[in-house]
């Protein structure tokens, strides 16, 4: 399952990304209807799905060491607004590597997308 940040929970990015990805692709508000969720209550709403990879390019808040868990994985993309039409095929790029192919190598890790590359912080 992938789980998209409010910043980028567009009809468009998910249904790109649903048009190849083959398991779920929902928003972050789906898993609290009708209410605000702030940044720090996301790793207590990922752990109510089973193994989720949440997609975020609010890199600078959540690719820190202290939002990784065995039970999800979190890729952030270092993307402003305007350029988040990029998700889905980046998020292509970054599934289709050896290491986050499947969703045991990605489990626990928080992974930080930008120009410069890809780094990962795990469990």
């Amino acid at each position: 399952m992938i789980v998209l940040d409010d910043q980028i929970s567009y009809d468009v990015i998910i249904a790109k990304i649903a048009a190849w990805y083959p398991g779920a692709v929902v928003s972050i508000r789906e898993s609290r209807p009708h209410s605000r969720i702030l940044d720090p209550e996301v790793p207590t709403l990922l752990r109510k799905y089973r193994q989720p990879t949440f997609v975020t390019i609010n890199h600078r808040d959540f690719f820190n060491h202290r939002f990784s868990h065995e039970s999800y994985c979190i890729i952030c993309f270092r993307l402003e607004q305007l350029e988040a039409v990029h998700v889905p095929d980046l998020l292509r790029l970054v599934l289709g590597l050896p290491e986050y192919r499947t969703k045991s190598r990605r489990m626990g890790k928080v992974i930080s997308c930008t120009r410069a590359g890809i780094i990962d912080l795990a469990v």
